[in-house]
């Protein structure tokens, strides 16, 4: 539906099932790409019932999937939102593959500069402004057993320390600031807090999971 557009995998293994966990996820990594990027969001643990369908206008990016709380990150941060219900329907709509039916497509009409296809929204069903600016629990894991938190490493405290699994956590810039076998905290490419273990993995070592808690130690 919009040949020639390129397309970025960005997350195929977000977690599974987890909108929240993936909503912290969205905000930090969103923010890299222009004004005009289209992102297709497909966490949808509820798919096929009544969670709303949504576009979501943000700073001039645009975001297309469940009203679960996916995007809830990405409007709370933006300087400029806009939301849309999804009017549009396919001819086939599975119950159990929205992303395939109706959100890809809906994407590709934005790629192609279409105007949205629904109207404004009039109500907070998408929203979920009781989840935390910041997020204290693991988030994500990526292929090196390094551990993402949902915490941006700027709002931490100068020479705070990070306690997860019944382990206090010093701080370091890099890998190489400590000894392999060590665990310990940095700040990630994309600004977030994240354990890792030098020359090791950090899930297996520690015994760490996605939504497993992080406290903040001074």
């Amino acid at each position: 539906m919009a040949p020639g557009i390129p397309a970025i995998d960005l997350f195929s293994d977000a977690p599974v099932g987890n909108p929240k966990a993936s909503a912290y996820l969205l905000a930090v990594y969103a923010q890299w790409f222009p004004a005009g990027t289209v992102f297709l969001c497909v966490v949808d643990p509820g798919v096929g019932g009544p969670r709303p369908s949504v576009i979501v206008e943000a700073d001039g990016r645009w975001y297309v999937g469940p009203g679960n709380g996916l995007f809830e990150l990405i409007q709370r941060r933006a300087a400029d939102t806009f939301i849309w219900d999804i009017d549009w329907k396919p001819k086939r709509l599975s119950a159990s593959f929205y992303g395939r039916d109706l959100f890809a497509p809906v994407a590709a009409m934005l790629a192609r500069r279409e105007p949205p296809p629904g109207r404004p929204r009039l109500d907070e069903a998408d929203r979920r402004r009781d989840w935390p600016e910041d997020l204290a629990e693991i988030v994500y894991i990526d292929h090196f057993g390094n551990a993402m938190t949902g915490l941006r490493a700027a709002r931490l405290p100068a020479g705070a320390r990070l306690a997860a699994a019944d382990r206090v956590l010093e701080g370091a810039t890099t890998f190489g600031d400590r000894p392999p076998g060590t665990a310990f905290w940095y700040e990630n490419s994309n600004g977030l807090a994240e354990i890792a273990v030098n020359q090791g993995r950090a899930d297996g070592e520690l015994g760490l999971a996605i939504g497993s808690p992080v406290k903040i130690v001074l």
